[in-house]
């Protein structure tokens, strides 16, 4: 639409089925980089992606010819297919269900960027149920203790 003019920032987090610490340091770049096109290839723009092993951040500029959870479940699908046939993990990978999105004013930018690029600083203190609750807590939103995104059980 050539008379829509828009400025959607937003912070989206999810997991790794049952938070399965898989996602390993010697492909998680190549996996950030096959996110990043996805992204791209729907119009939108990727600021900042980086993750843990059991988890991903990814920081988009949102335009508005998705839905939001459309656009997640293409990510997740469309990664979980790419992780699986390239054999990267001994198990069948799948993302757990559901995400957080967050949204942001321009002003906000350059520090989510620095949030989302220390990630591996930021989690040798704090945990991403921690995180994730804090998140949730930061902008208001009601939760579930029991939906929120736990470690497996062995």
């Amino acid at each position: 639409m050539a008379d829509t003019y828009t400025q959607l920032y937003i912070h989206f987090v999810f997991a790794v089925q049952n938070r399965r610490s898989i996602i390993h340091p010697d492909w998680e770049t190549k996996l950030f980089r096959y996110m990043t096109g996805i992204i791209q290839n729907k119009s939108h723009k990727m600021i900042a992606i980086n993750g843990m092993p059991d988890h991903i951040h990814m920081f988009i500029g949102f335009q508005p010819v998705d839905h939001m959870s459309e656009l997640i479940k293409v990510v997740k699908g469309e990664t979980s297919k790419w992780i699986n046939d390239n054999g990267l993990v001994r198990v069948k990978f799948r993302w757990q269900e559901g995400y957080g999105a967050f949204s942001y004013s321009r002003s906000h930018i350059d520090r989510v960027y620095r949030y989302i690029q220390n990630q591996k600083e930021h989690h040798r203190k704090k945990s991403f149920q921690e995180e994730y609750i804090e998140l949730l807590k930061a902008y208001g939103v009601e939760y579930d203790e029991k939906f929120i995104f736990k470690p497996v059980a062995y």
